[in-house]
């Protein structure tokens, strides 16, 4: 399922290619018809991610909500205006991005390039035509013939103007909502850093564990307590912190919460930048453009079950958690 910098990797997408733009909508699947008939013809006006959802606005205080969920995915086609978070990550965006980014240049972080060694930093504000699949399951295309291109599987939503189009597929909720719907979806989800970094959202937080005796394992996958954490960066998270997963909420001493709250405001950001759930500090340039490259070098604990943690030697524990997979270090985090 994409997590939170996922999300707001895609806004950004869209601030910068449909903001300001009259966009035609359709649902060629026939699924969302009527929807895609109250946004056609309509400028867009906003682009915002909270946690895992995200909201575009439209003329005529119209949002759409998306959440992609476990199976959603944008495609977007056309003369797009690369963000520098998009050239990071290889054009993937809306799942995890686990196949990896690949560095170019002495300085990791100076050069970015794509897949096809085209979109470095310095050139991401030109258009390029090209086909963006916005699923790790599918790679960059070759190019477009054709503008708009034929719709490829089943597209809940196209959005189109006249110089670029943006295709969803499989998400868990697409809909039209006036702006006190929009507040209420909001209200319900827990703060989001990327949204408010202050200091009430980490006091919204630490209230939120320090009131329950829910694992605290648990409380970091409810987005309402906060928004956008998925099971990577659960498992990273608890790792860092050395915190036992399956300890209430309400135990876990104030500090080691607000640490949480803290780290998380940093990894999403460079969740974000780099398109990357990269969870480890300190590396020098070669192992950093190693982890960026492959999954195995960028995590502490996830997806390393049966190896030997990186700090202490013991074997990472695979076990469920309310029906999601749970990484762990049975030392580090006892």
């Amino acid at each position: 399922m994409p997590e939170g910098h996922s999300v707001h990797r895609i806004t950004r997408q869209f601030e910068r290619n449909f903001v300001g733009h009259v966009v035609h909508a359709s649902s060629p699947q026939g699924r969302f018809a009527m929807g895609a008939a109250e946004l056609d013809g309509r400028r867009m006006t906003d682009a915002r991610a909270v946690g895992k959802q995200m909201f575009l606005g439209f003329e005529g205080d119209v949002w759409l909500r998306v959440h992609l969920g476990m199976y959603g995915a944008w495609d977007f086609a056309g003369d797009i205006r690369m963000d520098a978070t998009i050239a990071s990550a290889n054009g993937r965006m809306g799942q995890t991005n686990q196949r990896g980014t690949f560095l170019d240049g002495p300085n990791p972080d100076a050069v970015v390039f794509d897949s096809a060694g085209e979109n470095s930093l310095t050139s991401i504000g030109a258009p390029r035509r090209t086909r963006l699949r916005m699923s790790e399951s599918e790679k960059e295309g070759n190019g477009l013939e054709t503008f708009p291109p034929e719709p490829v599987g089943q597209v809940r939503v196209r959005l189109l103007t006249d110089t670029i189009c943006a295709d969803l597929r499989g998400p868990t909720a697409c809909e039209v909502l006036d702006p006190a719907q929009v507040e209420r979806v909001v209200a319900k989800l827990g703060p989001d850093p990327l949204i408010d970094g202050g200091p009430e959202a980490e006091e919204r937080f630490t209230r939120a564990v320090r009131k329950r005796a829910t694992p605290i394992g648990l409380l970091l996958m409810d987005q309402n307590v906060v928004a956008g954490i998925g099971n990577v960066y659960r498992a990273e998270l608890l790792f860092r912190a050395r915190q036992n997963p399956h300890a209430p909420g309400r135990s876990v001493p104030e500090e080691h919460v607000r640490h949480l709250w803290r780290d998380w405001t940093k990894l999403l950001a460079i969740g974000v930048e780099t398109g990357q759930m990269m969870t480890m500090d300190d590396l020098d340039p070669e192992a950093w453009r190693a982890a960026m490259a492959n999954r195995a070098d960028r995590h502490w604990v996830y997806k390393r079950e049966g190896l030997p943690c990186r700090v202490c030697g013991t074997n990472i524990v695979l076990e469920e958690m309310a029906g999601r997979k749970l990484y762990w270090c049975p030392y580090c985090q006892a």
